[in-house]
């Protein structure tokens, strides 16, 4: 089996025609740090070498699926990353090549030919839900969350399937709040295909994974060819394209700027509690006298 630093697969002991793809920090959360896109990638790229393979069940080792990417490396630390860049001027098309390489890298579960599937518990938040929504399916703990709480400062979902999974009216609910829903109200606003008590997931997860092993391969692929089809013909790559350059901008805009270094100045945690408690977030002219007052702090 392939040898990876963030995630493992192999087959189901059980049921061989099942591939299993496990998201494998977590002491993190299985947070995403610089290898995790690739290493998805090359593990999808395994499974669909791999004849016997017919279907990717997608989960999380530990307390959650994925908490997103590891802010505690990429937010409150002083590094200057191409996708968070302390350099001025910020330079936006080396911020989107990786951030679309990344996307690109996630993409892979829903073009493989191979159906795949979140088996989701504890939380899929921000990049988490990224990977949990390019999977095809979905199947949620009734508690498990699924959101993207940068939306309300320094993110926006670069994958873009909030709208094509949801619907505009939600999707547009989901990013102007930037509120995490529960996985039974996942499947019953049409996100989830299934949410079932925290007890039951495994059992759900691979009772539907093994009624689609069950269908040749090349059916599986037409279909799933035909479905993704209607979605790139409303414009998913398009859309994508977009959220990744506005992506790169809410990172390196005043209101990004201010609550980075707040993140620097106060602790992650600090910045995170203030993002999602509702509190009104420092814009403009307001969001640059305190990054002044922030960095001359730090200085």
């Amino acid at each position: 089996m392939p040898d990876f630093s963030t995630l493992r697969i192999d087959k189901d002991p059980a049921h061989p025609r099942i591939a299993r793809l496990l998201l494998n920090r977590p002491e993190r959360l299985n947070a995403i740090n610089d290898d995790t896109p690739r290493e998805i990638r090359a593990a999808v790229e395994w499974a669909q070498a791999e004849d016997e393979v017919h279907v990717i069940v997608v989960e999380g080792a530990g307390k959650g699926f994925c908490g997103g990417y590891d802010l505690a490396h990429f937010g409150s630390g002083r590094i200057d990353h191409p996708c968070q860049q302390e350099r001025t001027p910020w330079d936006p098309m080396a911020d989107y090549a990786v951030m679309k390489r990344n996307t690109e890298d996630f993409m892979t579960l829903w073009r493989s030919p191979k159906p795949t599937i979140a088996k989701v518990h504890g939380h899929a938040v921000a990049g988490g839900s990224d990977i949990a929504l390019c999977c095809d399916l979905l199947v949620m703990a009734n508690d498990a969350r699924i959101g993207y709480m940068p939306t309300r400062v320094w993110g926006c979902p670069t994958t873009a399937m909030w709208t094509y999974r949801l619907g505009p009216a939600r999707a547009k609910q989901l990013m102007f709040t930037g509120d995490t829903i529960d996985g039974l109200t996942a499947a019953a606003w049409g996100l989830a295909n299934e949410a079932v008590p925290a007890d039951q997931l495994e059992a759900a997860a691979m009772r539907l994974a093994g009624r689609i092993a069950g269908v040749p391969r090349s059916h599986l692929a037409m279909h799933k060819m035909v479905v993704n089809q209607v979605m790139l013909t409303m414009g998913l790559e398009q859309s994508q394209a977009m959220a990744t350059v506005f992506d790169g901008i809410t990172r390196h805009n005043p209101e990004g700027l201010w609550f980075r270094r707040y993140a620097q100045a106060e602790g992650f945690k600090a910045a995170v509690q203030w993002r999602d408690s509702g509190r009104p977030i420092p814009e403009g002219d307001e969001a640059r006298e305190l990054i002044r007052k922030l960095e001359g702090k730090e200085s």
